[in-house]
């Protein structure tokens, strides 16, 4: 969207009954707007909205149909519309669902419809929130999340991919379940399938590999320099064999397989793995400081590796992210922040906390249903 150290711009977002949101139309007019209000008043809600505007699920990871408010005289629908600069230009970027739709969500650039794979090649951000501080103590489902995205915002394509290989993964299921199945047609299913699950572990693999070196520079201390690995058989193979012929493997299992509905080998039982690169502490072991610190390093990093390669720094969103951090890294995010060029959203319960954001940041107060000036 814009040209190397380039910026985009969320000039305004625009919330129809969004969560606690009738219709509000926000104005942040500085890079670093802060967001300020009592728990429960609505600020992780503009966050979330500004995330779906990505492909997913957003920073909560809800359900569409559960997105819409909740009052009488609600249409039961929701929407998110914002308007975007960069030096390329303008465009509005806009989503979600009528009532009748249910987890079926539009998607409009400039007012047209197009794919999350489409409005990701205009669009990234990346998160930091609280609940993410339990990513490495619970389930592989949310690691994989975790780096699909951070995957496709170098890599818009990877949303198309993710997408393709679900879909053919469902229909094999489906068709095994029903007994009765022609072979050919399983076949070209399962030969889909492993095209798909090829694809998207070479690029997870490479957004692994390029975050690595960038940790690895010791240019975000005092957080740790962490390392990320894929868990995943399909990227063992790929490490040490062609891409064509890890295809071929993938079609041979599965074509073996076929007694099972759910893949004997599949991306989506993948799992990443984040330690500490001087102490070999695994996150899963470590403190909730720890693990904060290794994923406040993990999002610099990233923002800085999609500036570089998309020449556009993605919107960061950061839900309370001076939380769990001591002194000495509450003042080195600050700085962090202040030194890049992405736009920052950042929500604070705690005025000081936002104070440490500096005199360049806009704080905004939060109330239910509205946001105002400070």
């Amino acid at each position: 969207m814009s040209d190397a150290g380039g910026l985009i711009n969320l000039r305004s977002l625009r919330l129809t009954d969004f969560r606690s949101y009738a219709a509000i139309e926000f104005r942040p007019a500085s890079r670093i707007v802060a967001l300020q209000g009592p728990n429960g008043s609505g600020k992780t809600n503009l966050l979330e909205a500004i995330s779906l505007l990505a492909p997913g699920r957003g920073l909560r990871g809800a359900k569409f149909a559960e997105l819409s408010r909740r009052a009488p005289g609600a249409s039961g629908g929701w929407a998110v519309a914002a308007h975007l600069t960069g030096t390329q230009g303008s465009l509005t970027l806009g989503t979600g669902i009528d009532a009748a739709q249910a987890e079926r969500r539009k998607i409009l650039l400039d007012g047209d419809p197009v794919t999350a794979a489409t409005a990701a090649e205009h669009f990234a951000c990346v998160w930091l929130t609280p609940q993410m501080d339990r990513l490495f103590t619970e389930g592989a489902s949310a690691r994989r999340r975790f780096l699909d995205r951070l995957t496709l915002a170098l890599a818009p394509g990877h949303a198309s991919e993710v997408a393709a290989f679900e879909a053919a993964a469902a229909n094999r299921n489906r068709l095994i379940e029903q007994g009765g199945y022609d072979p050919v047609w399983l076949t070209t299913i399962e030969d889909s399938m492993a095209r798909h699950a090829a694809a998207m572990t070479a690029a997870r693999l490479d957004l692994i590999a390029r975050l690595n070196v960038t940790l690895a520079c010791g240019a975000f201390a005092p957080f740790p320099s962490a390392t990320l690995t894929l868990e995943c058989s399909i990227g063992a193979r790929l490490s040490a064999e062609p891409a064509l012929a890890v295809e071929d493997w993938l079609r041979r299992l599965y074509a073996r397989t076929r007694h099972e509905t759910l893949a004997a080998v599949s991306p989506q039982r993948a799992d990443l793995v984040l330690a500490d690169q001087a102490t070999g502490l695994v996150a899963s072991l470590a403190s909730t400081g720890q693990q904060r610190t290794m994923l406040v390093a993990i999002v610099l990093a990233h923002a800085d590796l999609v500036t570089t390669l998309r020449g556009a720094a993605p919107i960061l969103l950061l839900d309370e992210p001076f939380v769990h951090l001591d002194a000495p890294h509450r003042a080195a995010l600050s700085a962090a922040l202040a030194s890049r060029s992405a736009q920052i959203f950042c929500t604070a319960t705690d005025r000081e906390h936002l104070a440490a954001l500096g005199p360049d940041a806009a704080v905004w107060n939060v109330s239910p249903g509205a946001v105002r000036a400070a």
